[in-house]
């Protein structure tokens, strides 16, 4: 038997539906923590040994997951292979988000891209383990470009990281 496409759903999820977060499989956990935490700057809010943690932001008890349970010393799929393309992650502005860059720059950590979508502007890169990693500020819906018919009309353009991280430093 196999699935059949719904065109629509017959409810729209509701408006104030989000991801509530991501749990990945990982090699090496301490090295995933030194990742998630020291660098991207989440908490560390529970730990399960060597086998398991949870981090969050504010408080919430985790955003992201992270386990060993099938994966420890493992490597990442071949390119090609189905499986995650990246997890995302929103900062409330600017500022945050030129922060977040300049810890990812001084950690040595090499960009894969860098966009500004008209609606958002997002950095791209690699965790420890290939997975990819998307961090991004939303502009607020009154700037969204849009096109003849009133549709999102989303873009490619080159994100300026210099004047991201110079916005950054100035919020200091």
């Amino acid at each position: 038997m196999s699935a059949r496409p719904v065109a629509s759903p017959p409810q729209p999820a509701p408006p104030e539906t989000r991801v509530g977060h991501v749990h990945l499989k990982v090699a090496d956990l301490d090295r995933a923590i030194a990742f998630y935490s020291g660098v991207l700057g989440f908490e560390l809010m529970q730990r399960y040994g060597p086998q398991a943690a949870f981090l969050g932001a504010g408080g919430y008890h985790h955003h992201i997951g992270l386990n060993t349970w099938e994966s420890a010393g493992g490597t990442p799929p071949p390119p090609g292979h189905t499986g995650l393309y990246h997890s995302a992650f929103l900062y409330p502005d600017r500022a945050a988000l030129g922060r977040v860059l300049a810890r990812v720059i001084a950690a040595g950590i090499p960009l894969d891209g860098a966009a500004d979508h008209g609606v958002s502007e997002a950095i791209y890169l690699r965790d420890p383990d290939g997975n990819g990693v998307e961090l991004y500020r939303d502009r607020p819906p009154e700037e969204w470009p849009l096109d003849a018919d009133g549709g999102i009309s989303m873009v490619n353009r080159p994100l300026d990281l210099d004047a991201l991280l110079a916005e950054a430093e100035a919020q200091r």
